[in-house]
């Protein structure tokens, strides 16, 4: 007879059965955070668009290192995942403007405790 193990879940850590899975599960809610964020240069886009909708040269601006390659693909990725909207305003020249969705105000929080949490690995 094989013995089993009875697993207790930390309730601040899982406090949902999505998240007691014992592999990498795209339902998880931790791998779904993570895979939101993921990706070079992604949460400089995202702090940056948290002051606000941007033009795409304001962007590019505010992140100089960034080549347009890489910023119009992290852009696009971000779209995708319905973080970020691009918004295009009529006339001559026309305006675009991306700016976070509701979905992408809601990484705030994870992107602040990321960055204390960095700081506090990097005093150690």
């Amino acid at each position: 007879m094989a013995h089993q193990t009875v697993r207790t879940w930390d309730a601040d850590l899982v406090p949902s059965p999505a998240g007691r899975t014992d592999r990498p599960d795209p339902g998880c809610p931790v791998e779904t955070a993570l895979a939101a964020i993921t990706g070079r240069w992604t949460t400089l886009v995202l702090r940056d668009l948290m002051h606000g909708p941007l033009t795409y040269s304001a962007l590019r601006a505010s992140l100089p290192q960034i080549s347009d390659k890489v910023l119009t693909e992290r852009l696009a990725v971000l779209r995708d995942r319905g973080l970020v909207r691009r918004d295009r305003r009529p006339g001559f020249p026309s305006q675009v403007t991306y700016a976070l969705t509701d979905a992408g105000e809601q990484l705030r929080p994870l992107l602040i405790e990321l960055y204390r949490t960095g700081e506090r690995l990097l005093r150690r």
